[in-house]
């Protein structure tokens, strides 16, 4: 079992999502809206000094989706390559 966490510019929800759903059809997650936070310039806020906002998709998994996940993910950011995306996979030990 892993857990899957995706952190994404809010733009990219449907670009995401919508490709995790093809590559893996039985694909179950959350997505956390409207998060803001530190990034590495500047708070993102979600408000009109700062209005840029993140996702989070958050999924518990079978091991064997890992490799398709991160395919997924590399090819979000290579077609959007100025928008953060991150990728963090954690195992159960």
């Amino acid at each position: 079992m892993i857990r899957i966490e995706i952190i994404a510019n809010q733009s990219l929800e449907a670009e995401l999502t919508t490709s995790l759903e093809q590559a893996i059809p039985d694909f179950m997650y959350t997505v956390i809206p409207l998060v803001t936070g530190r990034g590495g310039d500047a708070r993102k806020l979600g408000d009109t000094t700062w209005p840029e906002t993140n996702i989070i998709i958050i999924s518990y998994a079978d091991d064997s989706v890992e490799e398709k996940v991160e395919k997924v993910v590399n090819f979000i950011k290579k077609k959007f390559p100025t928008e953060g995306t991150k990728l963090f996979v954690m195992h159960d030990r």
